[in-house]
């Protein structure tokens, strides 16, 4: 058989097996909107998006890596969700910042996507019912905790449900095809500080110009010639802008964690996480005390965050995240007894560990 001969034939597989694809796609589109037909209330289930995909990855046979596979399944029941519930999902604007790539990696493609002025107007959103569910920035890896985000968090009835890690890659665009020109770089602050040593470097001259977002820096940059920006590639493509210097982060391994908050909470999925806000008097001893129930009781904690307290001057509430639902016997016990030794607690959420 000759090459040509060869080609034909795998092409000839390959169109086969793209029409048993659609045709099984058409029939898990079918029985998506069944589903819908059936059940009531919210039909978003973080917990079995998270099964599955979870499933897909452990029984992946290749040679396509599972997070290809991953992304392509979700972007697959991303669109048979449209068909039994279309999903509005704000985040934090504009169009073309992180926050938006972190919705789509989350949500897929198919919900209506819609950007907010602040992290306020997300959480204002949700809970007026406006929109279904909401994502926000919580911490970077590299600057810290959002602190917005924790406030409003204490403040606010809504729940977590679910949670988006994200890569963060830095480039630095523009609409020209070179730096010559360039008198001024426009970014958000945090993304300046995540590339300082990059700039230092390379471009240690020119002033650095702080601005509201990464997308907006990136209109900035469309706008004056003489500028550069520092965004992401969403915002590079939305804006036509020629990527100059890519991954300029510092830190190779720079990731921002999101949040998706909502008005219920998510089930258990078998690889949970739970976070909590707690306060506790100002005693020797209290944190200790505070904090014993998770350890008495085999549940293990992967974050401890203090924040000042609108309470009074020096006083502070502790955020903690911790492994498992809290629905587990062990979570239960473990609450039980936390709250006892603490002046006060709020759970924030159970929901699946982020699965991409």
């Amino acid at each position: 058989m000759s090459e040509e001969q060869e080609l034909l034939k795998l092409r000839n597989e390959i169109d086969a097996i793209d029409d048993a694809l659609l045709a099984s796609i058409s029939r898990r589109g079918k029985l998506a909107q069944r589903v819908g037909e059936i059940k009531q209330g919210n039909i978003y289930r973080p917990e079995r998006e998270a099964q599955v995909l979870r499933r897909l990855a452990d029984e992946n046979p290749g040679p396509l890596p599972s997070t290809a596979v991953q992304r392509i399944f979700r972007e697959l029941m991303s669109a048979c969700l449209a068909l039994e519930q279309p999903l509005k999902v704000a985040y934090l604007g504009p169009a073309g910042t992180f926050s938006e790539s972190a919705s789509r990696k989350h949500f897929g493609s198919a919900p209506t996507f819609m950007p907010m002025l602040a992290i306020d107007d997300v959480f204002r959103s949700v809970e007026a019912g406006s929109v279904d569910y909401g994502v926000v920035p919580v911490e970077n890896s590299t600057e810290g905790a959002i602190g917005r985000t924790l406030d409003l968090l204490l403040l606010n009835p809504l729940k977590i449900c679910g949670e988006v890690k994200l890569r963060i890659h830095q480039h630095l665009m523009s609409k020209a095809d070179g730096l010559g020109a360039a008198r001024r770089v426009y970014s958000h602050a945090q993304s300046l500080a995540q590339c300082q040593e990059w700039l230092n470097r390379n471009l240690p001259s020119l002033p650095r110009v702080p601005v509201a977002s990464n997308a907006e820096a990136a209109r900035l940059a469309a706008e004056d010639p003489e500028s550069v920006a520092i965004a992401g590639e969403a915002a590079a493509e939305l804006y036509g802008l020629n990527i100059l210097a890519g991954n300029i982060e510092d830190d190779p391994n720079n990731t921002t964690r999101f949040l998706v908050i909502c008005q219920h909470d998510a089930g258990p999925s078998g690889k949970d996480k739970t976070s909590l806000v707690c306060s506790t008097p100002n005693r020797a001893g209290a944190m200790h005390r505070l904090l014993q129930p998770l350890a008495e009781h085999g549940v293990s904690m992967s974050k401890l965050q203090s924040r000042p307290a609108r309470s009074g001057l020096w006083e502070y509430v502790y955020y903690i995240d911790f492994e498992g639902h809290q629905s587990e016997a062990k979570v239960v016990a473990a609450l039980a007894d936390l709250e006892r030794n603490a002046s006060f607690v709020k759970v924030l959420g159970s929901y699946p560990v982020a699965a991409l």
